[in-house]
């Protein structure tokens, strides 16, 4: 007589693989959506600041004291000249994003370095205008526009040094470690930051700007 007795079908763990989400399981996060997901919601915050800001300069831009008014002391040829390599930086960093698509190391760099240049000259034209208004002794204490002034357009200059820093620092990324899915993730961070800086600059150029040259 044999001594195995029947005790009921036997059950074998099948590996995990086998097993498949049925719909409206839980989702499984890519890696870096939380990363892109954070850094959206800090664009949104940073587009508060810069909402607070604009508003700030609305209500205090009439406010000369007695000082000058935008008609004495901006120089439109010299802004608009600023304006338009911070938008062609805008393109060349499309390009970068481009050559990144295609794993080109070498032309992603390059366009970065290109991007660099232009934003560079825009912080440099834009430390020329405040040392000259400066010297002409309309300073941030002179009068509520300028102060709103001031602080409008440095915070917005101080986001373009930030970010040429964070070039350099991937510049030195993709050298090292080529265009790694980290890379490209922090690359589209970037991208998206430099592009908000272009629309928030626009919105400087007409409602400071231009505004303030017809009243």
């Amino acid at each position: 007589m044999s001594d195995v007795t029947a005790t009921g079908p036997v059950t074998v763990p099948l590996p995990a693989r086998h097993f498949h989400h049925a719909p409206g399981a839980e989702h499984v996060h890519e890696p870096g959506e939380a990363t892109l997901l954070g850094f959206w919601i800090y664009l949104m915050s940073d587009a508060l600041i810069f909402a607070s800001l604009f508003a700030t300069f609305g209500v205090l831009r009439q406010n000369y004291a007695g000082g000058p008014a935008p008609r004495d002391i901006f120089d439109l040829s010299l802004v608009a000249l600023n304006t338009a390599l911070l938008l062609i930086s805008s393109i060349t960093f499309g390009f970068s994003m481009l050559a990144m698509d295609q794993n080109k190391v070498r032309a992603t760099q390059a366009w970065l370095v290109v991007t660099a240049l232009f934003g560079a000259s825009f912080v440099a034209i834009e430390l020329y205008e405040f040392g000259h208004l400066i010297a002409e002794g309309a300073t941030p204490q002179r009068s509520a526009f300028l102060s709103a002034f001031f602080t409008l357009v440095g915070t917005h200059g101080a986001h373009v040094t930030v970010g040429l820093v964070w070039i350099a620092v991937m510049l030195v990324q993709v050298g090292k470690r080529g265009l790694t899915g980290e890379n490209k993730r922090r690359l589209m961070c970037l991208s998206l930051f430099w592009h908000f800086l272009d629309v928030i600059w626009i919105g400087v150029f007409t409602f400071v700007y231009l505004l303030g040259m017809i009243r």
